[in-house]
């Protein structure tokens, strides 16, 4: 199966090895994997701070850059449902609509993938430690992903996967909220971590880097004893390439 793969910017840019982690699990499910160098941003950041007519050109871009029929996969359950989400308000009644209805139905995010497309739960990866599950909001609300990452972990060889008190509830990042509202956002990354804590868990793994980033901020200045981990690089844990 061939497959392209839209690599968000902070995660290009931060967690490089996250995305080269979700190639080789893609690869190990025999997918013929592409990466268009020209991909820029999806527009998220530009949308979601006002910038509507800047975010529309960005997305303009996106739809250029993947314009075939292949899968798209990205290692972010938030970009993947505002171009599933949004990018028809930008191009409701324009000749371009049915490009965006095309582009909202071959897009996935990296988890939903493997589990509704590939059905493949089991990767042969091996990881010893005791973990729980993040929900993050755009996986959740936007993109409707649940049972599916769990199901993936609990296949994980040596995982003990444990729930987390108010598993949906946000860890307080949300982009620029976490800027705008410093105070609120802290307290609820400091509530989600300490419910970690409580399952005693030593990871914390999910679909988004977002997420994961403000967390780990958190723990690595309280020097908790917590580690933020990508299910991508959980996946392609304990197995020879």
């Amino acid at each position: 199966m061939r497959v392209q793969i839209f690599i968000p910017c902070f995660v290009d840019q931060l967690y490089p090895q996250s995305a080269f982690n979700m190639v080789k699990v893609l690869e190990k499910a025999c997918c013929e994997v592409f990466y268009n160098p020209n991909q820029t941003c999806c527009g998220q950041p530009a949308f979601n701070a006002g910038f509507w007519d800047e975010a529309k050109t960005v997305a303009t871009k996106f739809l250029k850059d993947f314009d075939n029929t292949d899968y798209i996969v990205a290692p972010s359950a938030s970009c993947v449902g505002f171009v599933r989400n949004y990018y028809s308000e930008f191009f409701e009644n324009s000749s371009q609509h049915n490009q965006v209805k095309d582009l909202s139905s071959r897009i996935f995010e990296f988890t939903e993938f493997l589990t509704k497309i590939l059905k493949i739960e089991n990767f042969g990866a091996e990881l010893h430690v005791k973990a729980t599950y993040h929900d993050s909001c755009a996986g959740l609300r936007e993109c409707h992903i649940k049972e599916g990452p769990r199901n993936l972990l609990n296949k994980v060889k040596g995982l003990q996967l444990v729930e987390i008190a108010e598993a949906e509830t946000c860890c307080g990042f949300g982009g620029t909220f976490s800027v705008k509202f410093d105070a609120i956002s802290s307290a609820m990354a400091d509530q989600k971590i300490k419910d970690a804590l409580d399952t005693g868990a030593s990871h914390i793994i999910s679909t988004d880097l977002s997420c994961l980033m403000h967390l780990q901020g958190v723990i690595t200045k309280k020097a908790l004893p917590l580690t933020t981990m990508h299910i991508a690089d959980v996946l392609a844990s304990g197995w020879e390439e």
